[in-house]
């Protein structure tokens, strides 16, 4: 895949954001150092970083034989080596082994229940020049930021459909999107749900403590790609091309109290093997530091933005995102799976019996027009959507569909004492 593919239409810009563009993308010296910390970004003592780069660097899948991959599926505990091993091209045809072993261990430990949220978008503005985002700051898009009447409004309609689960997001923007607006939001969603997960742009440990005193349960965060060097190229501008502040940012959440983390690369970017190794290793060690914090894990692929339909994810078909989950659930048993609805209804129907434990429903990635989708109108004041989904279902059509391929749908499952 051609890397300039991702780039904005040209013909969008204006003439001074043009040159603006022109320039950071002709002159590598006009970028900041993406390994560099900004001003006011907190600096935590953590050796994750360097053992999950250490050992991705390190990995050769193409090395692996499928010896290898029946030792893997024959061990009763997935080492590190093991797991390698299952992510390697040698394991695609054993994907029926794979996903029979994923199925045990999901029913062993989630049984057959399956998890609804909805995500809202409150804001779509953003400060970052991220090449493949439909809300990166050079894109010509509707912007909105809703105000707290909108926000409750759009917060009350989605809770009669029934959910209890919301994901709040924003774009990357803290001018117009600060951490206090996130947390008058919090305190909102407080009103309507029982979990209330945030996927803003990364913020310090003491903010990460304040919006979980609002509210706030679980925190989300996408590192894109764990390459670095390809992060470096496609994150051109703002505060989300500090690659090892994204990096922890996960673990500055759990530091500000979050019950839960979240964590993903988005496939597709880079070398998805390689990507979906340190996602997984990146949970790993997490999870040995901070044994109490809950942990999921996502598994979003590419998918086409206004004005540029022509970002796919690169070399990453359905098989292979089938062997990433199911090498997931194998290596990690515990930890929660999520797939989002940018992937297809026969995916993602097939995929919740074998390794996935949490789907959303109900979706809209736009801003402020979740009345109007559950209406089927179309509303012209609505902020424009970060992606194009593939799974449009309803809550209601969702949870239905689970309960007809035999799974328990469950709403939430966490009681405050």
């Amino acid at each position: 895949m051609a890397e300039n593919q991702f780039f904005v239409d040209s013909d969008k810009l204006s003439e001074t954001a043009l040159a603006h563009k022109h320039l950071i993308e002709s002159d590598k010296s006009a970028r900041t150092n993406h390994m560099e910390y900004m001003e006011g970004m907190e600096r935590i003592s953590s050796d994750i970083m360097d053992k999950v780069l250490s050992a991705v660097d390190a990995y050769d899948y193409d090395s692996y034989t499928a010896v290898d991959v029946r030792r893997a599926l024959a061990s009763e505990n997935c080492s590190i080596e093991d797991f390698k091993a299952l992510l390697s091209p040698a394991a695609l045809p054993f994907l029926e082994e794979m996903a029979k072993k994923a199925k045990i261990e999901t029913s062993k430990h989630f049984g057959n229940t399956v998890y609804l949220f909805t995500p809202l978008y409150i804001a779509n503005y953003c400060e970052n020049y991220c090449v493949y985002c439909g809300f990166n700051c050079y894109n010509d898009i509707n912007r909105k930021k809703l105000g707290y009447d909108e926000i409750e409004h759009e917060m009350k309609v989605i809770s009669d459909s029934g959910i209890e689960e919301i994901l709040m997001l924003t774009g990357e923007s803290r001018s117009m999107s600060d951490v206090k607006y996130i947390g008058e939001a919090c305190k909102l969603a407080r009103k309507y749900f029982r979990n209330v997960g945030l996927e803003i742009y990364p913020v310090n440990s003491d903010e990460y403590r304040y919006l979980h005193e609002c509210g706030a349960d679980y925190v989300t965060v996408f590192q894109e790609t764990y390459d670095s060097d390809k992060y470096e190229t496609l994150h051109l501008m703002g505060h989300k091309r500090v690659f090892p502040y994204r990096f922890e940012a996960q673990e500055r959440a759990i530091m500000g109290g979050m019950r839960g983390v979240g964590i993903s690369a988005l496939l597709g970017l880079s070398d998805f093997r390689k990507d979906a190794l340190a996602t997984a290793l990146h949970a790993y060690y997490l999870q040995r530091k901070y044994p109490h914090v809950e942990y999921s894990l996502s598994c979003p692929r590419l998918r086409p933005i206004i004005n540029n339909d022509k970002i796919n994810p690169l070399d990453v078909g359905e098989r292979q995102l089938c062997q990433v989950l199911c090498a997931y659930r194998i290596f990690l048993p515990y930890v929660g799976i999520t797939v989002s609805s940018r992937e297809q209804k026969h995916f993602r129907d097939g995929i919740v019996k074998i390794a996935a434990t949490k789907v959303s429903a109900g979706v809209s990635t736009g801003i402020g027009d979740h009345e109007s989708k559950y209406a089927g109108e179309e509303d012209e004041t609505a902020g424009d959507e970060q992606f194009e989904i593939s799974d449009a279902r309803s809550f209601d059509e969702m949870y239905e569909d689970m309960a007809d391929e035999g799974l328990q749908p469950v709403l939430n499952d966490y009681v405050y004492v």
